[in-house]
């Protein structure tokens, strides 16, 4: 797969689509916030809803928008954004298909306020405690297809690296000690805003920042925090301490990608005061501290309803892969576009599900149809002059319209919302509609024509999963298979039950007993189990279960108003 359109991302800090184009010709730098490792991952990022009414008061048009898109849809009290790895996956993937080099680093905070009140409640060392969810989140990301990073730094790993550009931000005069803290001189940064739009003359004490009548401006920010009682501390030049949060992704930027590189990226809730603030800090250590495009992604929603810990309506990644295929839920995320929000909901998730059967089991189907011709289509695929059979003009147009598709999409800010509808679906239809034609007799070049073609088709097909993170180091039967398995889970049923029930459906058939039949394949249904008769045989597969979709059905019609009438 070759690209000839021009990669256009949407930047945060000029708020538009701009045509990308690295430092380094062929080279990309990319640096995403990690994970604030307490707990095991969950599907939102933390803010309270409580600060709503005073935090929004004096806020500039844009900050207010700003503000208002995160606040309106993220949890308060969970650790991240569950978004954040799916994208920067996706673009690595993207960027990588694209023949880039990619140098790509995503952090884990492993000391920070919430892991030392989390281990204090479990009587843990905090450093352990992060350090187990760690090793947790690179489980959930491997299970989600997320590429591993180039580098994964922890903040406990850097402190010399920390402690170096705190010194430097103080040698410029840009930063103060008071007690063994150390503080960032907002008023020192003369664009301080630029990305969010945050006007320094908002940030009243007590409104969205820490009352301290040590600070010589209300905005002031930690980059170094005196040592308390209890927490861990390392030594440096103003006493024992840890690093605030901001200026940690600073200097493990730099240190890995140079105070120059690419790509920024996070959640939309941290363009402020985060991102602001690194880009202050940064800028302070070094003044040709840059970072070309900013990447903000939106985050979840749970039934329409802003996910909190309080309203327990949020999940865990372990919990949803419990009961559904990673697949599923990697497709469930790029069904929308990573800039914006997306609605969690069970029923989401079964047609997430649905559709990743649908593909693998025409995958399946292509790959026991084409195995009895697979010698044959070796031996006699070219003809005499050498060159292999011609496909035919609708496999031509079909892998050409897909390949289209796929990359004027991705290419206009890695927008994967429409990707596995429409041209992708014609694809797999054009695979199913020729398995049914090679059952046909006909001439043996129309037959090799239509084996290569198929051929083809399905290997665009995988190349578009591939670049998605929807092909996994398995084969289609055990994908199949593993999401037999989650069905069943879900539908409260083992194997041995569905297949005792497809028996007693076929006893009550043959005494012409259709109502109980009937009855068997209804319920099963309604439980996310289809019955399907083939020929002499009955077999089963996942599907939606019924009763969610005749819910959802109900729904859109209340919704939608009765015709007029020409009396009316």
């Amino acid at each position: 797969m070759a690209n000839n359109e021009e990669l256009k991302l949407y930047n945060s800090m000029t708020q538009q689509k701009e045509v990308f184009k690295s430092h380094i010709p062929g080279k990309v730098s990319m640096y995403v916030c990690g994970v604030t490792s307490y707990d095991f991952s969950h599907l939102g990022h933390a803010r309270a809803a409580a600060e709503e009414s005073v935090l929004v008061k004096d806020l500039s048009p844009r900050a207010m928008f700003v503000y208002l898109a995160a606040i309106r849809q993220t949890p308060d009290s969970l650790s991240f954004s569950f978004l954040t790895p799916s994208f920067p996956s996706l673009a690595l993937r993207y960027l990588q298909h694209l023949g880039y080099e990619v140098t790509y680093v995503r952090n884990f905070t492993d000391i920070d306020d919430k892991i030392i009140c989390r281990a204090n409640e479990l009587g843990e060392d905090p450093l352990s405690l992060s350090s187990r969810f760690c090793e947790e989140y690179l489980v959930d990301m491997n299970d989600l297809q997320c590429l591993l990073p180039t580098h994964q730094p922890r903040v406990s790993d850097h402190m010399d690296q920390i402690k170096d550009m705190i010194t430097q931000i103080i040698e410029k005069d840009c930063a103060y000690s008071v007690e063994g803290d150390v503080f960032f001189a907002v008023e020192k940064s003369p664009n301080y805003g630029q990305l969010s739009g945050q006007r320094l003359e908002n940030n009243r004490a007590g409104e969205r920042v820490a009352v301290d009548s040590r600070k010589r401006n209300p905005a002031d920010f930690a980059l170094w925090k005196a040592a308390k009682p209890g927490e861990p501390s390392w030594e440096s030049p103003w006493g024992p301490g840890r690093p605030g949060w901001h200026i940690e992704c600073s200097a493990m930027s730099a240190q890995y990608l140079t105070f120059k590189f690419d790509i920024h990226g996070g959640g939309i809730d941290l363009i402020f005061p985060h991102h602001e603030n690194e880009i202050a800090q940064s800028c302070a250590a070094c003044e040709e501290s840059s970072v070309s495009y900013w990447l903000h992604n939106g985050h979840v929603t749970n039934n329409n309803e802003k996910m909190s810990k309080s309203l327990g309506n949020f999940f865990t990644i372990r919990q949803i892969t419990e009961r559904y295929h990673p697949l599923a839920l990697r497709h469930f995320l790029i069904s929308a576009h990573y800039r914006s929000p997306l609605n969690y909901s069970v029923s989401q998730l079964e047609s997430s599900s649905d559709a990743i059967f649908y593909i693998y089991q025409t995958l399946q189907d292509c790959e026991d149809a084409l195995l009895p011709f697979l010698e044959v289509s070796v031996k006699e695929g070219t003809g005499q002059n050498g060159n292999l059979v011609a496909i035919t003009a609708d496999a031509q147009k079909c892998i050409s319209r897909l390949h289209e598709d796929f990359e004027n999409k991705m290419s206009d800010d890695l927008n994967t919302s429409p990707l596995l509808t429409g041209v992708f679906q014609e694809a797999l239809k054009f695979i199913n509609g020729s398995l049914v034609m090679l059952k046909k007799k006909q001439q043996k070049k129309q037959q090799l024509s239509l084996i290569r073609s198929v051929t083809e088709v399905k290997k665009e097909v995988t190349e578009v999963l591939r670049i998605l993170g929807l092909l996994p180091p398995c084969t289609c039967a055990e994908v199949l298979q593993q999401l037999k398995g989650k069905a069943l889970k879900r539908a409260g049923l083992a194997e041995d039950d569905v297949m005792r029930l497809i028996e007693d459906r076929a006893v009550a058939r043959k005494s012409q007993d259709f109502k109980k039949s009937d009855q068997i394949r209804t319920d099963l249904s309604a439980r996310g189990i289809a019955l399907m008769d083939v020929g002499k045989e009955t077999v089963w597969r996942p599907c939606v279960p019924v009763e969610k979709e005749e819910k959802a059905k109900t729904a859109v019609e209340e919704a939608t108003p009765p015709p007029q009438t020409a009396s009316s």
